[in-house]
């Protein structure tokens, strides 16, 4: 057993090692101008992904689907959506990230399928019909069910009446996303087939999308008001036998192959958490926990409360486990606009902070395509300009209690989903160089000066230190199985830690703030070599410049 194997979690695995990076892919490249990204406009961007240094690209839902939630309701999860392409164009797609050493996950929709599945087409056709079991519903002879909340559905209500069969069907989505019966064993059977379908391809991994909701208490238990929906997370995840099911599909399906797997979410606890990825247990590898990133939602967010709470979940995974370590992704604002400060003075060094901080916290790194070029928030200043499903029924909502909606768009304009999922910035020709077509979703106006093709011309860009920052972690071991510790506990603007493994000892400073702040250690600052900075001279006098970053080898 070397080293390595002795460190936290286990032996060494590539997964643990990889840096993923997510397009999406509706976003990224429009290749035939019809104004949506697609599979071919990724292969002509391949050499790009390749010279950023990422290891695994994790690709947005490709498969078909009536778009009702960007890809995230699937009619048909073995075939291609029509606007990104086709299989031969998926198959070259794969093809290209393999021939440049680049592996390959697949976002795996299954706690609900699009109503337009041939599943949920059957299913609600008549009570009678083979395929009704596959799907949850109430018959409307035993009066309204007992509440659920839907996340996506304009009245809060996971149940919509269907008067074909006079029943109610659950969606905890949108109303065309019905949630998938996972008691039904003909359901496994049909969802460990289609992965076995996708990595007899030579996919390298899946992302369970909302898995923590796919299991349900089917004898429909009334949830007590005082905390629910509020509390929704409690009640909707890890509800058994959903270990039972992630052991069939790891017997069934990943144990077959050499593939990395994603739960979204890490349930309700640490426990929870661990038990999806203890490698004992034999059912997935990373959790997806929300935690750190859902903090910045609190009203009483700080500094403090953040490195408590990724502190926290460092120590709890110590030595058993794996955690994914992210900031954004399609589903939150952009990383700069939200964890840093977009303001032109500050963008780019607050970016390199956050770069700082993902590539070198323990975990693996998920980094949300465009985030390595500083993009920010859009701000749209209209509810017609938004396209997710998430904002726009937010608003129908709000109207429909007679709420606040100038202020329900100001939260839009900081936290809504689409500020994430503008058009990717490549050069500053019409539309930001993503196609010849109008977008589906405009364009920031900011392309003029944020885009790949003016940020490799400046060695000191925010592409470039992303790169920089990669290599870093790629010859230093220990940013990946080193042991963390939080230095400095109590600083309300500084994040500090130290990396160790083998006798090496790195020291990470972070500062979160536009201030000029002081931090405190014992290490020899003089003495310590600078590995990374995003300042062309680091401070190496305990106090560092707004936003400073700094890795630092220390004795």
């Amino acid at each position: 057993m070397n080293a390595f194997s002795q460190t936290r979690s286990g032996t060494q695995k590539w997964w643990k090692e990889a840096v993923v990076y997510q397009i999406y892919p509706r976003s990224f490249k429009d290749s035939d101008g019809d104004g949506v990204g697609d599979l071919k406009g990724i292969i002509s961007k391949l050499d790009y992904i390749k010279s950023l240094g990422v290891d695994v690209v994790w690709l947005n839902p490709i498969y078909s689907s009536p778009n009702d939630d960007n890809g995230y309701d699937i009619s048909d999860y073995r075939n291609i959506m029509k606007e990104f392409g086709t299989m031969l164009d998926f198959d070259l797609m794969l093809k290209g990230m393999h021939e440049r050493g680049i592996k390959f996950v697949m976002d795996v929709v299954v706690n609900h399928s699009s109503d337009e599945h041939e599943w949920f087409k059957q299913s609600r056709n008549s009570r009678t019909n083979p395929y009704r079991n596959y799907y949850h519903w109430w018959p409307a002879e035993k009066g309204e069910p007992p509440y659920r909340f839907s996340q996506f559905d304009v009245h809060r209500n996971a149940w919509k009446y269907d008067s074909l069969t006079n029943a109610y069907y659950l969606h905890y989505f949108s109303i065309k996303q019905p949630d998938l019966n996972w008691e039904n064993p003909q359901v496994r059977k049909e969802v460990f087939d289609m992965m076995n379908f996708w990595a007899k391809k030579g996919v390298d991994g899946f992302r369970l999308d909302a898995f923590q909701f796919a299991c349900k208490d089917t004898t429909w238990p009334a949830f007590p008001k005082e905390d629910y929906p509020k509390d929704f997370i409690k009640y909707h995840a890890m509800v058994e036998p959903i270990h039972s099911y992630l052991k069939e599909m790891y017997a069934d399906v990943l144990s077959k192959y050499d593939v990395m797997s994603v739960a979204e979410g890490a349930g309700r606890n640490f426990q929870d958490a661990h038990d999806l990825v203890d490698a004992d247990r034999n059912e997935l590898n990373l959790a997806y926990a929300f935690d750190p990133i859902d903090s910045r939602w609190a009203k009483d967010y700080s500094m403090l409360k953040m490195k408590k709470t990724f502190s926290t979940w460092d120590s709890v995974f110590e030595n058993k486990g794996w955690l994914s370590i992210f900031l954004a992704n399609h589903d939150n604002a952009r990383l700069v606009s939200r964890f840093g400060n977009d303001e032109p003075q500050y963008r780019e060094v607050s970016s390199k902070m956050l770069t700082t901080f993902l590539l070198s916290m323990r975990g693996t790194p998920f980094y949300y395509n465009g985030d390595e070029l500083g993009m920010t928030n859009i701000r749209f200043s209209k509810i017609e300009e938004y396209k997710d499903i998430a904002a726009l029924n937010g608003y129908k909502y709000v109207q429909s209690i007679n709420g606040d909606t100038s202020s329900y768009m100001t939260f839009l304009k900081e936290n809504g989903r689409d500020n994430g999922r503008t058009p990717y910035q490549w050069n500053n020709s019409v539309h930001a160089g993503f196609g010849n077509g109008n977008p589906w979703l405009s364009v920031n106006p900011n392309y003029i000066n944020i885009n790949v093709e003016s940020e490799e011309k400046d060695p000191n860009s925010c592409l470039n230190y992303f790169r920089k920052a990669i290599q870093l972690r790629k010859q230093n071991k220990v940013l990946v199985y080193g042991k963390y510790e939080l230095i400095d506990p109590n600083n309300s603007k500084v994040y500090a830690y130290t990396r160790e493994l083998e006798g090496k000892k790195l020291l990470i400073v972070l500062n979160f703030t536009k201030d000029k702040a002081s931090f405190k250690t014992t290490a020899d600052l003089i003495k310590a070599k600078v590995l990374l900075s995003n300042y062309s001279i680091a401070s190496t006098n305990k106090e560092l410049k707004p936003y400073e970053a700094i890795v630092f080898e220390v004795k």
